[in-house]
């Protein structure tokens, strides 16, 4: 399933496109929605979580192991972790204990007509905007 997912992805040719406004208006959109200081419009690969857009986040990619929307992709629908300090999936995940210090997730998967999560729309709140 993970070789077919990958295959759509790769048909999409996204991956380490640059930065276009349609996709940073969703982000912006998401963030605003959900009061969070973050939002990403993700696509995850075999090693890596790729930023296409992004709200309060610098960096354009992370590692897929620290990945939360690497979870979110694996869901039906809304992926939400609402503390990660008191998940034992993220709760010593670096993502959380370093910066940005994300302690609250929500991610959508995003999903092809044949049913391949690509990544997701995720928003997240760090211990800075408290």
């Amino acid at each position: 399933m993970e070789t077919l997912r990958l295959s759509a992805l790769r048909r999409y040719r996204i991956l380490d496109t640059e930065p276009e406004r349609r996709f940073d208006d969703l982000a912006f959109l998401a963030s605003h929605v959900c009061g969070t200081s973050m939002a990403l419009i993700t696509l995850v690969d075999e090693h890596r979580q790729w930023f296409k857009s992004r709200v309060g986040v610098s960096v354009t990619e992370t590692s897929r192991a620290v990945s939360f929307c690497a979870h979110a992709i694996e869901q039906q629908d809304l992926f939400i972790v609402s503390d990660t300090l008191q998940d034992e999936r993220f709760r010593e995940n670096p993502l959380v204990m370093g910066d940005p210090h994300i302690r609250f997730y929500a991610g959508a998967p995003l999903v092809t007509p044949d049913g391949h999560a690509l990544g997701a729309l995720c928003s997240s709140t760090t211990d800075r905007a408290r």
